[in-house]
């Protein structure tokens, strides 16, 4: 019973048009704005991503290349 109602396609196209010529000059501004607030989302999600691996590293302790180590005994035997 309720398909009986159901706009047709043509229902639907007219009923575009007239959308498009009532909302047609605030379409621009309105996918502008849609436009930065994705910008704006990736950007924070983004940054909430870098702050885990920042807190990610401080936790774990950092180990030191052999190279590191080395000089530091070479720097240890040249102070004894």
């Amino acid at each position: 019973m309720l398909a009986f109602f159901a706009p047709g396609p043509w229902q639907m196209v007219i009923l575009l048009v007239i959308i498009l010529l009532l909302f047609g000059n605030r379409i621009p501004d309105v996918a502008k704005s849609l436009g930065k607030g994705i910008t704006e989302f990736k950007k924070g999600v983004k940054a909430g991503e870098e702050d885990d691996d920042d807190e990610d590293e401080e936790e774990l302790p950092k180990k030191k290349s052999k190279k590191k180590v080395k000089q530091e005994d070479d720097e240890e035997e040249d102070e004894e």
